[in-house]
C-alpha cells in the first residue's frame, strides 16, 4: 500500500534497514512484552510500598531500583532505605531556601531570571516578590507586567546583601526563598556561568548596627524631653465644665 511504501521511503532516506511486515510485527511484539513486564514489576512494588504507608510502617518503606541486569547475587530488584530530606537542599527541604552570591549592581533582573532562576534552579515561569514588607513585585510570569525591569540591575530595586526574594513557579507548584549576598568582585573577567554562586545553606542574619554611647545618651535625652512635652500637653489639656 501507499503507507508502507512511504515508510520504506523514509527508511531508505535515513539509512535504516528495511524489514518485512512479519519482522516488524515480531520486533513490536517483543517491545510490548518487555514494557508490560517491567510495568507490572514496578506496579507491584508500588502496591507493596503503598500497603506499608497505609499501615504507617514508615521505617519499612524503601526505595526500590529495578536493575537492567542481575547483580553478582543474581538480584534484579534492589531495595534501599529512604534518605531523610536534607535541610540544606533547596529541592527537598520543608521550607526550601537557597543563597545566591552575585554582584547586585551588575546583575540585571532579566539575567537573574534567565540564568539563575530558569537555567540553574529549573524554574519555568517564576514570579518573584521582594520580602521588604511592601510586596514589591520584581518578576511576574504574566506577560507585559514587569518587562521594563529586565534591563535594570537588582540594586536599583534595593536588592543587596541579606535581601530575601520569594520565588514561586505556579506551573510546577515550586516555591523557593532566595537569599542574596552581594559581592563586588564576583564574576570579574570570568565566564557567564561564574558570575554567581548558588549554595543550599542559609546565610547568617544581617549584622545589627552598633549603637555608640553618645548616640544612646542622645536618644535617651530625646526620649526624656519628649516625655516631658507630652506631660505638659496633658496638663494643659484639662477641660473645665460649667
Amino acid at each position: 500500500s501507499s503507507g508502507i511504501n512511504a515508510e520504506y521511503g523514509r527508511a531508505s532516506i535515513f539509512g535504516i534497514e528495511q524489514k518485512s511486515r512479519f519482522d516488524v510485527k515480531g520486533m513490536a511484539g517483543n517491545i510490548i512484552t518487555a514494557i508490560a513486564t517491567t510495568n507490572a514489576i514496578i506496579a507491584g512494588q508500588i502496591v507493596l510500598e503503598g500497603m506499608k504507608i497505609l499501615r504507617e510502617e514508615w521505617k519499612r518503606c524503601t526505595s526500590t531500583i529495578l536493575q537492567p541486569n542481575p547483580t553478582s547475587r543474581r538480584k534484579l530488584i534492589i531495595p534501599s532505605p529512604l534518605v531523610p530530606p536534607n535541610p540544606n537542599c533547596y529541592a527537598c527541604a520543608e521550607k526550601p531556601e537557597v543563597t545566591v552570591t552575585l554582584n547586585t549592581e551588575t546583575m540585571t533582573v532579566g539575567g537573574f531570571q534567565d540564568r539563575v532562576l530558569k537555567k540553574h534552579l529549573g524554574m519555568v515561569a517564576p514570579d518573584v516578590e521582594i520580602d521588604d514588607g511592601k510586596g514589591t513585585i520584581l518578576i511576574s510570569s504574566e506577560e507585559g507586567e514587569t518587562e521594563e525591569n529586565a534591563d535594570k540591575s537588582l540594586a536599583i530595586f534595593g536588592v543587596t546583601s541579606h535581601s530575601r526574594l520569594k520565588c514561586d513557579d505556579f506551573l510546577q507548584e515550586y516555591e523557593l526563598v532566595v537569599n542574596i549576598l552581594h559581592s563586588a568582585t564576583i564574576g570579574e573577567g570570568r565566564a557567564e556561568e561564574e558570575e554567581f554562586v548558588v549554595s543550599g545553606s542559609v546565610p547568617a542574619p544581617a549584622p545589627v548596627p552598633m549603637v555608640t554611647a553618645a548616640a544612646s545618651e542622645q536618644g535617651s535625652s530625646k526620649g526624656v524631653t519628649r516625655k516631658r512635652r507630652l506631660e505638659e500637653i496633658e496638663d494643659d489639656d484639662d477641660l473645665v465644665v460649667l
